[in-house]
């Protein structure tokens, strides 16, 4: 079943490339500078994966789901 005002698969092929360049931006920060030392280094970088991979996973559920108009 289509969804009629979801995003279209356009849409969620931008936000999986999006989602996808942060993860590895996130790695290369990590591979250049080491893993942080104090927990505010943890909280950027736990963040920052959790929401680039959370939006990687969801739009990659939509894509194979077809739930796209």
């Amino acid at each position: 079943m289509t969804n009629k005002h979801g995003p279209t698969r356009s849409d969620l092929i931008f936000r999986l490339c999006f989602s996808l360049a942060g993860l590895v931006m996130v790695c290369a920060a990590l591979l250049y500078r080491g893993l942080p030392t104090g927990p505010g280094g943890w909280e950027a970088i736990g963040i920052a994966v959790l929401f680039f991979g959370g939006t990687c996973g969801w739009t990659l559920w939509k894509l194979l789901k077809g739930d796209h108009s």
